[in-house]
């Protein structure tokens, strides 16, 4: 009898090796190489996307129908999607165990049943009455949803092909299994493989499909990137475990806006959405704090309030200490730098600990400012007005630099009650700001710190 033939598979990149190597030379991770059984079946021409063959069209012919999109009874969910869900669509959510994708799958899955929808939900986790347990607590457990609790790929495509669902739910795709594939279930062959049957499903029939998607202990999606890349939408849902409240957020979509968040926060009965999430950040800021500054961050296409805190005090030994939470500790260092070099404030012998409240993460330019003018309260032990807030980019010659939507952001200010907001003056023109609140232009860090502080 022959022996089996096998091969080394990359975990994180899915790199193919004959032999056995400590370091994968394509990504670099270290112990990721899994022996996997080569299969020595033969080969079947692959279908293209649509599940059938097609020729070439010139542009000219190509007819477009209008995108139909259907409400999600979340609101939050459907602004994350870019308006609602695409028929035909495949979409990926990741995030940490017991963050709650199922819970809100099983959410969505009931309302889009109750609207008329059929739904198949295909769990290779549960069994159907732990699902029907979980949706009683959900209050859909008597929606007219389908629940099929399976492994086994070309079973469940026969099940598909019978029914005609509008909408699958996969939960998880790292417990599908392709028999036709002799690697481990979870291996990167096998998600590669489910991931392709079920683009070539959604495509050919029209059935939009949700994936439920592990993350590894570094925060990304179990499998090789290329599994973010065959799906038309990718959407990762973050939280603290210790907190209620959850960030879905949009990193890849073919049929809306990137970077766009939806809040919600967790219930006994499932995830409730948070209308105004600004409030939320905001409600526990102490009167009369220093190192606190409240910026105007953007979330996709909505303004967000949060507040920025931060702690400066001596270091007690040789190094000072830098530490961040939620936000970049790369740029924490850069405006420091700039502070200690524009500003004269004496920061290389100081500890600092900063962080955005809430949970939520703030990586764009535009809180730079809010992150100096917090710094300096803290150094200064002086308190910053609580109605006041900032926005702008900070320099390395320590000018104050425009930045995007700003009228936005300042009715946002408005709305939620702030009296005044310092804005880079070149961002003035061109717009009028709202009668009730303050709109104080600076040019740089210094500028900016004489007005706030005087």
């Amino acid at each position: 009898m022959a022996k089996a033939k096998t091969q080394y598979v990359c975990q994180n990149c899915g790199y193919i090796s004959a032999t056995y190597l400590g370091r994968c030379p394509n990504c670099g991770g270290w112990n990721t190489l899994v022996e996997e059984t080569v299969s020595s079946s033969k080969s079947v021409p692959r279908q293209t996307a649509a599940g059938s063959k097609v020729k070439p069209t010139r542009m000219n012919d190509v007819t477009i129908t209008k995108e139909t999109r259907v409400k999600t009874g979340l609101d939050e969910l459907n602004r994350v999607l870019g308006g609602g869900v695409v028929p035909g669509s495949l979409v990926l959510i990741g995030g940490d165990p017991g963050i709650g994708k199922s819970t809100l799958l099983l959410q969505v899955s009931g309302q889009l049943a109750n609207t008329g929808g059929t739904v198949l939900y295909v769990s290779g986790e549960e069994s159907a009455s732990q699902i029907k347990m979980r949706a009683g607590r959900l209050g859909v457990a008597n929606s007219g949803m389908y629940l099929y609790p399976e492994t086994d790929m070309p079973s469940i495509e026969d099940v598909i092909n019978q029914m005609q669902p509008d909408y699958v739910v996969i939960d998880s795709v790292q417990t599908m299994n392709v028999p036709e594939m002799n690697s481990a279930v979870g291996s990167v062959t096998q998600i590669r493989e489910v991931t392709a049957e079920l683009m070539r499903i959604a495509k050919s029939k029209g059935v939009t499909i949700f994936i439920v998607g592990h993350v590894t202990k570094e925060g990304a999606i179990a499998g090789p990137k290329i599994l973010e890349h065959m799906v038309d939408t990718v959407l990762y849902f973050e939280g603290d475990m210790h907190h209620t409240y959850r960030i879905l957020r949009s990193v890849k979509n073919r049929f809306g806006s990137t970077n766009e968040i939806g809040i919600f926060e967790m219930h006994q009965d499932g995830l409730q959405e948070v209308a105004n999430p600004s409030e939320i950040f905001l409600e526990e800021r102490l009167a009369g704090a220093t190192g606190s500054a409240v910026v105007v961050s953007m979330e996709g296409t909505r303004p967000i309030l949060v507040e920025i805190q931060a702690l400066i005090s001596p270091t007690m030994y040789g190094n000072a200490k830098r530490t961040s939470s939620g936000l970049d500790h790369n740029r924490v260092s850069l405006i420091m730098a700039v502070l200690e070099k524009r500003a004269n404030l004496m920061l290389q012998n100081q500890d600092a600990y900063l962080k955005a409240t809430g949970g939520v993460k703030l990586d764009e330019p535009a809180i730079d400012l809010a992150m100096a003018v917090a710094i300096a309260s803290s150094y200064r032990d002086k308190e910053i007005s609580p109605t006041d807030c900032f926005v702008g980019e900070i320099g390395l010659t320590g000018e104050v630099r425009r930045v995007n939507r700003i009228e936005e952001r300042v009715k946002e200010a408005a709305k939620l009650g702030f009296k005044r907001i310092f804005v880079p003056r070149n961002n003035l023109q061109g717009w009028h700001a709202p009668k009730d609140i303050q709109v104080i232009g600076v040019t740089s860090i210094a500028e900016a710190l004489h007005k706030v502080f005087n």
